[in-house]
């Protein structure tokens, strides 16, 4: 096809290929074990895989509503309030997103305009601040305190201005296992109450938290929740994250402009996987008990590299774990990660990515959301280094 040779001013100048499509692109070259990008390489049920075959065969194959079936609506408001004691109006409160990305992203879109700040938390996931500055608008930076990556709550009120217009958090949080505690979340209401401030929290790992904690939601705090946005996914619950399929919660007045934005995003989404996912979630244990089964997982990694040189940083949610290479190598997150690939076979997702400047921990972010013989494979690599 011929070249376009017409002026182009790209809205992302500074923004690559993201370092997850680099590092599994580099293991799959190398047929390294992959244990960079975060997905599980393990089957999800067959009871919903079959759900959604039967979905299909009934002729659920044509657009859903675009705010998405009501049946998996009401089920999702029908989860928050046994889980949280937070009520959501099916109707005007819930919205299916294709995948929490596309949430995020339409989330930003519907309510910062040219000039909003936006407060974000790093080491952040890399799709947040480019959708900021798609939408003009300006990206402030809080780094969390490393290494338990905390909130620095001497640093967060200084950021505020009278341009602030959106502070996101995640948790449990991407890419460090950390979770917000009781007592940040009311900090942040607190600090919030009152202002035109829009929250925006990440907590697609809401399931997969460990040690018996609490996960900590903004809906659990009325006065924080009436100015705050839920995102949610399946595809990250259901080890389904080919699905791309999410959802977010919102009080009424922020979901009308939310949903002006989403119609013409994505419209609607995947018809018989609505289906499929309200009625799975009638079965509570169905998300229930993943924390007990991701913290197998990551006991049994854990346990299996105790022995490295590496020094384990404690994870307390999600499905990675990072580890200190400092005693290992002087060489910066990026080249080391890199050489893990090419000389022993085994690959990870450097941290720096996650920060604006490139900040170099010497820690590297391992994806434990794998089959036994992944992690035991990988873990005889790392203890060999």
């Amino acid at each position: 096809m011929n070249k376009f040779n017409g002026n182009i001013v790209s809205k992302l100048p500074q923004t690559g290929t993201s370092v997850f499509a680099v590092m599994s692109g580099m293991a799959n070259e190398h047929k390294a074990v992959n244990l960079s990008q975060g997905f599980p390489d393990f089957p999800i049920s067959e009871e919903l895989i079959d759900s959604v075959y039967y979905y299909m065969q009934k002729g659920f194959n044509q657009y859903a509503p675009m705010p998405g079936v009501p049946e998996l609506r009401q089920a999702i408001s029908k989860m928050f309030i046994q889980n949280h004691d937070a009520k959501y109006n099916p109707e005007t409160e819930i919205t299916i997103t294709a995948g929490a990305t596309q949430g995020l992203y339409t989330a930003i879109s519907a309510f910062v305009k040219p000039g909003d700040e936006v407060i974000v938390f790093e080491p952040a996931y890399d799709s947040y601040a480019p959708a900021v500055e798609v939408n003009k608008g300006i990206t402030k930076y809080s780094k969390l305190l490393y290494p338990d990556f905390g909130i620095n709550w001497d640093e967060l009120p200084k950021l505020i201005s009278h341009n602030t217009r959106m502070i996101i958090i995640n948790t449990p949080h991407n890419p460090t296992g950390s979770v917000l505690k009781e007592d940040d979340l009311k900090r942040l209401e607190k600090l919030t109450k009152g202002t035109d401030i829009i929250v925006l929290s990440d907590e697609v790992y809401e399931h997969l938290i460990f040690e018996g904690k609490q996960h900590q939601s903004v809906c659990r705090y009325p006065d924080l929740a009436s100015h705050s946005i839920v995102v949610g996914s399946f595809g990250k619950t259901f080890h389904a994250t080919g699905w791309k399929i999410g959802f977010v919660l919102m009080p009424e007045n922020l979901m009308k402009e939310f949903r002006k934005v989403h119609q013409f995003v994505v419209f609607a989404v995947n018809t018989p996987i609505q289906y499929a996912m309200a009625d799975y979630l009638a079965v509570p244990e169905n998300y229930l008990s993943l924390g007990k089964f991701y913290q197998k997982k990551r006991d049994y990694f854990v346990k299996a590299v105790g022995k490295s040189k590496f020094k384990i940083i404690p994870s307390f949610g999600t499905y990675f774990q990072l580890l200190d290479y400092s005693t290992i190598s002087d060489e910066n997150e990026m080249d080391f990660a890199t050489r893990l690939i090419k000389e022993n076979g085994i690959a990870g997702i450097p941290v720096s990515p996650f920060y604006k400047n490139k900040d170099n921990n010497k820690v590297l972010r391992f994806c434990f959301a794998k089959q036994e013989e992944t992690l035991k494979k990988a873990a005889e690599i790392l203890c060999r280094i």
